[in-house]
């Protein structure tokens, strides 16, 4: 099999297929390798996963023709945020900090939206869009780069050739290990125990964070009477409570829960992730670049690791864009050089403050809780504050790309 795009991105997530679309819309030909089948993408059936999309991220997604194919009654609108410290079993420290979407604005700070419905969005974009040609169920065993572009060799001896790749393939990047690209960061000692829930009260839009010592959990609202739960754990207690059965796990998050939402059981499946810090020591190399997990993976206390991957995907396509527009090649490592100077920053800055919050929040020490609990009463306290955490959830600070402000490239 013989294919020539001018672009070809390695991983057929939810970054990729999102990058495949806004440079395909710019008249860039893309060729995009995914290992999955296409049927497994287009499940129907709840699995429990589900995304927090910051606003910003929304209008990237509208911007791209996705938004439209999610439908309306798919994406609950995340109305405030509850930021709240204590032990599980004992209730919440009275100081706490709370943000309203009402002291922006431009709407909600973010929607969730359910993972097979995200998928199923970016499927059914990518089918419509002729500049882009959807390789499933095949492996990359090897990528060439010579003066002109890259060659890749698929399993079974398969070859593409594109101008430039892109590698959307995750914290494990093969793209970026045969680059010889290799990885900075730390393990956490904690995994995220995923799951969804049903309960008996309304969310009303809210989402919670709740700061325990041995980590965060995360009540993200689903639509109808349902929440998205990211709760971190030791790894050792986190891998007991994944083996208990149905019953058990619910009975060992009902404490860290609370009753505010009233009884609650499972809605779907239940999932572990590992955390850590890990962080590509380049994004970029000769004719190749590195975008979401694939460049960066931080700790997910602040839900921003799909919301980073989707800036990624904003400020590559505009730099490619815009190379292409003035005649320069667009793959060439000065071109290149913009898009890692644009993204390193603030992602750098991102990473650093999840792993700050993560130590400040995950221990019992009497000083820090003192602390940052006085810290939280002092910002739920101070509307100029408030308004600048609302915006940074929102997703609409620092030097966004047009297609998170809502505007073509």
């Amino acid at each position: 099999m013989k294919n020539t795009s001018d672009i070809l991105i390695v991983g057929g997530g939810l970054n990729g297929p999102a990058l495949a679309l806004a440079l395909a819309q710019t008249g860039f030909t893309v060729t995009v390798i995914d290992a999955l089948p296409q049927t497994a993408l287009q499940d129907e059936d709840f699995d429990g996963r589900g995304y927090a999309l910051a606003l910003a991220s929304q209008r990237l997604l509208q911007q791209v023709g996705v938004w439209q194919h999610v439908g309306e009654d798919n994406a609950q609108p995340m109305l405030e945020i509850k930021v709240t410290d204590g032990h599980a079993g004992q209730g919440p420290s009275p100081f706490f900090m709370h943000f309203d979407h009402a002291e922006i604005e431009e709407g909600p700070m973010g929607y969730m939206v359910e993972d097979r419905y995200l998928r199923r969005a970016l499927i059914t974009a990518l089918e419509n869009e002729p500049n882009i040609t959807m390789i499933n169920q095949r492996t990359v065993v090897a990528q060439d780069v010579d003066v002109s572009g890259v060659t890749l060799t698929l399993d079974g001896g398969d070859t593409l050739r594109g101008q430039l790749l892109v590698g959307s393939d995750g914290r494990k990047s093969g793209t970026a290990q045969r680059a010889g690209i290799k990885r900075s960061g730390w393990d956490y000692g904690q995994t995220a125990l995923v799951c969804a829930i049903e309960h008996e009260k309304p969310h009303h839009g809210i989402a919670h964070q709740f700061f325990m010592p041995p980590g965060p959990l995360a009540i993200l609202p689903l639509p109808g009477n349902r929440s998205s739960i990211v709760w971190s754990e030791s790894t050792a207690t986190a891998q007991a409570i994944h083996a208990l059965d149905n019953d058990g796990y619910i009975e060992a998050l009902r404490p860290r829960f609370g009753d505010f939402l009233g009884d609650i059981k499972l809605a779907g499946k239940r999932f572990t992730y590992p955390l850590n810090l890990t962080i590509a020591n380049a994004f970029i190399d000769e004719r190749m670049a590195l975008v979401g997990d694939a460049a960066h993976g931080m700790h997910p206390i602040a839900g921003q690791g799909l919301n980073a991957g989707l800036r990624d995907v904003g400020a590559l396509a505009q730099v490619l864009t815009e190379a292409s527009r003035r005649g320069e090649d667009f793959a060439s490592l000065l071109v290149l050089q913009r898009y890692q100077q644009w993204r390193r920053f603030d992602v750098a800055t991102l990473a650093a403050a999840t792993d700050v919050f993560n130590r400040l929040f995950s221990n019992n020490n009497p000083v820090l809780r003192l602390g940052r609990d006085i810290g939280m009463g002092v910002v739920g306290s101070l509307p100029g504050l408030r308004r600048s955490f609302v915006r940074e959830a929102a997703g609409l600070t620092g030097d966004l790309p047009n297609l998170l402000v809502g505007k073509a490239i």
